[in-house]
């Protein structure tokens, strides 16, 4: 490939790859940084400026879209766009909660941080894949700084067999996906989306379909669905409570911007079995929860419940795929996956911020039973974990009211109602695990030989702050997010 060539692939590209380089520069830098005496005081301030200009470039996208770069292989979209935005949130609130949160392992944060920022360059690339080996790339990006950050904490057993667990798992999934691909290619002669959705003839054939199936199996497994779901309380709990947010947050959006992309070449015969797989994990995911009694493998089976929603909207979409309102349905599919994914990100990303808050006066604080009572000597944050569970019960007047709604909405346009009908009545049962915490937090007496936790990390608290405030923004004030993204 000689210059003129080069040129001509990269011709256009600078604004849909922007967002990529802020962050590849900021990796750069915090390295840099880290070998560099002079400037090492400078680092803890190059994560937030990369990752903040990664987002003015991803509202940039969204404005401005590029439309297919890299040869076709990478598309510069407004989705892209809008993904990213929550990409960066995810990614932004996890290295805020890390400061102040890790202890024997201080001397290694240059590390973390360089590991941290790498991941959402993964993400953004899974969100605009329109080449399946652009989205192995981006796989392989997010994964392995992940595989590393669950097992950071190296001097406690659980982090170190989280990690363990996620690498072993993880490769697993790679592994679906790679036959998956080879399979496809093999049927087709093409990775490329756009190309696949005009090859339904080879995809319909048994090597086609298998290929198929274990590419939705790879990807059904980062989601953290059934039945590939049992990975998601264990490495959830192992992990440290900012990489848990990363992993909840950011990992579970990028898997689903892939499958929305992924949607319009599956056959719409697979919208139901996709859907019936959804409302078995809605129920497990609830069900499972219920009998928790460790905060963070609560919040991992209600993650694995609020997987099981978004995979109806994706069921949704693939329904209508090749009818006459399939471009309605898309649409509306893609409005209520980024508004659902940016409510759970406030939510869940606040109330693993708590949790994360609350470890600095021990591990022990993960437990249910240590919040009992905490409404009488911590109002404030026992009112923000209160406003974060009843944003993920979908309670009015919060973020994820409206994401459940436009969720079941777009179940029902696709003529998916008994569906929706069973996922509402699966996700009421949320309300029992959500109000189970709330009832500790608030009516049940504290022990008075325990210690009032501290609160002296204000980073923690001004994003605890920000998320309930967008919690009730997305609530009350809906319009100024579905204006702008949609």
């Amino acid at each position: 490939m000689n210059f003129e060539s080069l040129q001509d692939l990269y011709s256009g590209a600078s604004g849909a790859l922007a967002p990529l380089l802020w962050l590849t520069g900021g990796l750069l830098a915090v390295l840099i940084c880290e070998i560099t005496p002079v400037l090492i005081k400078l680092r803890p301030a190059v994560v937030p400026a990369a990752l903040l200009g990664a987002a003015w470039s991803a509202a940039q996208l969204i404005a401005n879209p590029s439309g297919p770069v890299l040869g076709g292989t990478f598309i510069g979209d407004s989705q892209t766009g809008a993904f990213t935005l929550i990409f960066v949130l995810a990614t932004l609130l996890a290295w805020g909660q890390a400061r102040r949160y890790y202890d024997q392992e201080k001397s290694f944060i240059g590390e973390h941080d360089a590991l941290l920022i790498t991941a959402p360059i993964g993400m953004i690339l899974m969100a605009g894949a329109q080449d399946m080996i652009v989205f192995f790339i981006g796989l392989e990006l997010l994964s392995i700084p992940l595989y590393c950050l669950a097992a950071f904490r190296r001097t406690r057993d659980e982090s170190v067999e989280a990690g363990l667990r996620y690498f072993i798992l993880g490769a697993f999934g790679v592994a679906l996906f790679l036959m998956g691909a080879g399979l496809v290619y093999t049927a087709s002669g093409t990775l490329n989306i756009e190309s696949l959705t005009h090859a339904r003839a080879a995809l319909g054939t048994p090597l086609g379909g298998m290929g198929l199936a274990l590419i939705m199996g790879s990807l059904l497994f980062k989601a953290g669905v059934v039945p590939f779901h049992l990975w998601v309380p264990d490495v959830y709990q192992g992990s440290p409570t900012p990489v848990t947010t990363l992993m909840a947050t950011g990992t579970k959006a990028a898997a689903f911007a892939f499958l929305l992309r992924f949607a319009p070449v599956l056959p719409p015969e697979a919208g139901y079995p996709l859907g019936i797989i959804a409302v078995v994990t809605l129920a497990m995911g609830n069900l499972g929860a219920l009998v928790q009694k460790d905060l963070k493998r609560l919040l991992a089976w209600s993650g694995i419940a609020h997987a099981g929603l978004l995979l109806l909207v994706i069921a949704a979409a693939v329904t209508a795929t090749g009818t006459g309102e399939q471009a309605q349905i898309l649409n509306a599919a893609t409005s209520a996956l980024l508004f659902y994914l940016l409510a759970y990100a406030f939510a869940a990303g606040g109330a693993l911020g708590l949790v994360a808050w609350m470890e600095a006066d021990g591990e022990d604080h993960t437990s249910l039973s240590r919040w009992q009572g905490l409404g009488s000597v911590r109002p404030g944050i026992a009112a923000g974990m209160t406003l974060f569970l009843l944003s993920l019960g979908g309670i009015p007047a919060t973020g994820g009211f409206l994401g459940k709604w436009l969720a079941f909405s777009a179940a029902v346009r696709a003529d998916m109602l008994p569906l929706a009908v069973l996922g509402a009545l699966t996700s009421v049962v949320a309300m029992g695990y959500y109000l189970r915490v709330v009832i500790t937090i608030w009516m049940k007496p504290r022990p008075e030989a325990w210690a009032t936790p501290r609160i002296d990390r204000p980073l923690a608290a001004f994003l605890a702050g920000f998320c309930a405030a967008m919690v009730l923004a997305l609530g009350l004030l809906p319009g100024f997010v579905l204006g702008p993204l949609f």
